[in-house]
């Protein structure tokens, strides 16, 4: 099986770059931001693109599905096509559907919503979502939600097996930005916690992107020992303790983790007390 490494490739510009795909690559990016849609002149403006232009480009996307008018407001919005194919994409993904049994069970003995993440153009990107119980969390997340790397416990698990070149090109490119009080934005004292979470084999999102979510996220291994995702649970604070995080929470993520690798390939064993 073919699993993305986290050794993340930065896309370099072709030279032969088709100005018409590049225009409807920022119109549907723009259009991703906006689920009640945007007007003609809305959308001309935010993709710097003349009214005309863009009513070409959107009506052709509009005759295949890619877009859709709004009949009562004309405003344009994402087509349904573009759920096909993401489905189609997700189904062709080997890892989202060998980890699912073992997400299923992690969300199920936590009670809590467990997430499968792989890296993906310097984020962390959400391809599996399970969450059990209706009093359990109710994340934001969804299949293809992007977070930054740098205060997430997915994305710290993932950005602490990228070597320091790599590491020091996202932080230069990307930077460290603040979400809360608790988001660590030195690069320096980010080094060290990573380098702590790659000696203990899990992290810890502590309220670092939303005041009153904690999460746990431990890596998964393929084959040939590359990190190629991360697992994990998010619940409130003042249900996910950092005691209980530390402990009963730790052992479970870990051990799922250990279970996923085991079943991508990975020969190493990683010993926990929820080893079962």
């Amino acid at each position: 099986m073919n699993h993305q490494s986290t050794n993340i490739k930065v896309s370099k510009r072709p030279v032969n770059l088709v100005q018409t795909i590049e225009r409807v690559d920022e119109l549907l990016k723009n259009l991703c931001k906006a689920p009640q849609g945007f007007s003609l002149g809305e959308l001309s403006a935010k993709a710097w693109l003349p009214k005309g232009t863009t009513l070409r480009l959107v009506s052709s996307l509009a005759y295949f599905d890619y877009v859709q008018q709004d009949p009562s407001s004309r405003k344009y919005k994402l087509g349904f096509k573009l759920v096909t194919f993401g489905n189609m994409l997700l189904d062709q993904i080997d890892l989202r559907g060998e980890s699912r049994p073992f997400l299923f069970e992690l969300a199920q003995r936590t009670q809590e919503t467990a997430h499968l993440v792989v890296p993906d153009n310097d984020e962390a990107l959400y391809i599996d979502k399970i969450q059990i119980a209706s009093e359990g969390l109710h994340m934001a997340s969804r299949m293809g939600y992007r977070v930054p790397l740098h205060c997430t416990a997915v994305g710290k698990v993932l950005l602490s097996h990228m070597p320091p070149a790599e590491f020091n090109r996202i932080v230069t490119q990307r930077g460290l930005p603040r979400y809360t009080a608790h988001t660590l934005t030195n690069a320096e004292k980010l080094k060290a916690h990573l380098e702590e979470i790659k000696h203990q084999g899990y992290a810890l999102d502590n309220e670092e992107v939303t005041i009153g979510v904690r999460c746990l996220a431990a890596p998964v291994h393929d084959m040939n020992g590359n990190i190629v995702a991360a697992i994990s649970i998010s619940a409130p604070a003042v249900r996910m303790t950092l005691d209980m995080a530390k402990k009963s929470m730790k052992a479970l993520v870990i051990g799922t983790a250990k279970k996923i690798s085991n079943q991508l390939g990975y020969p190493k064993r990683i010993n926990t007390r929820d080893d079962r």
